[in-house]
């Protein structure tokens, strides 16, 4: 079952058993400070095992006097000055813990990703086509995303949902090879605050390892500059060479790990944060003010 989406206020929050969890979306700055008891009323209620919020660094502070910390950070999310903290409170000690083994993984794949900064972009695939989708690509686009994930926290196997968000607030991106749709990303995007967030990708197994995802990203990067973003981000699966890499190579940042986090694939897993400004070189920890 997909997580209920609602407003708290004028401020979007995504929760549910899926990632038991509270999410705070877009944070209006004017339910602060009411709404972190109302978010956390919500988490008890509900028995929810993590609250996780996602807010102008301003009004961080509000947030740490309630208990939570801080796990990731992006400079200059908002409207290319104000810096996005990344704060959480786990209400479970279970939900905190990460094993030997989980951790060994997660700090594998970051240094893989850290390598690969410093290599070149290889040469591109030429024998796929990548395009911007639309409402005609949308049941190749569930049916891609059926094959790929056994579940996602986002009712992406729904063409009716992709069709709706592709109306809104989200642009879709696909690899074409002989007219079939066999790899696909999107960007969710926030006009209002000039960031989006680079995520979705899947790529049939018959075609990985063709660099799709790079491509995927690139042909996404080209639209947000052209049309005005400031900053574009991803949080990824921990534990995933790949994807950490990918952002790595086409020269994101890491900004942190949420811990314990979002359910991928019939389980919570950790997520790494990365993120990249259009706006040219930032100043270290800049734009909190």
């Amino acid at each position: 079952m997909a997580d209920t989406m609602e407003k708290l206020g004028n401020s979007l929050v995504q929760h549910g058993k899926s990632s038991d969890r509270v999410y705070l979306m877009k944070l209006d700055p004017a339910d602060v400070p009411p709404i972190v008891g109302e978010i956390e009323y919500l988490a008890e209620a509900n028995d929810y095992g993590k609250v996780f919020c996602k807010v102008p660094a301003p009004v961080a502070q509000a947030f740490v006097a309630a208990g939570y910390r801080e796990e990731a950070r992006i400079p200059r999310f908002f409207n290319g000055r104000k810096d996005a903290a990344f704060m959480s409170r786990f209400r479970k000690p279970a939900r905190r813990r990460v094993t030997a083994e989980q951790q060994k993984a997660m700090d594998a794949a970051l240094a893989v990703a850290r390598q690969k900064r410093k290599s070149p972009i290889p040469r591109p695939k030429t024998a796929y086509r990548i395009r911007r989708l639309d409402k005609k690509d949308t049941r190749q686009l569930a049916a891609l995303y059926r094959k790929v994930f056994a579940t996602y926290p986002f009712p992406i196997f729904d063409p009716a949902y992709l069709r709706k968000t592709m109306a809104t607030h989200i642009r879709y991106f696909g690899a074409f090879r002989d007219g079939q749709l066999v790899a696909a990303s999107s960007a969710e995007t926030d006009p209002e605050a000039r960031n989006a967030e680079m995520t979705d990708f899947a790529t049939d197994p018959d075609h990985r390892k063709k660099r799709l995802a790079v491509r995927l990203l690139r042909g996404m990067e080209v639209e947000m500059q052209a049309t005005g973003f400031a900053t574009l981000y991803t949080i990824a699966r921990a534990v995933s060479v790949g994807m950490n890499a990918t952002f790595a190579r086409c020269g994101y940042e890491f900004g942190g790990t949420l811990i314990n986090n979002t359910q991928i694939a019939g389980r919570i897993e950790s997520m790494n944060v990365w993120y990249k400004s259009l706006l040219g070189t930032h100043p270290s920890g800049g734009g909190g003010k």
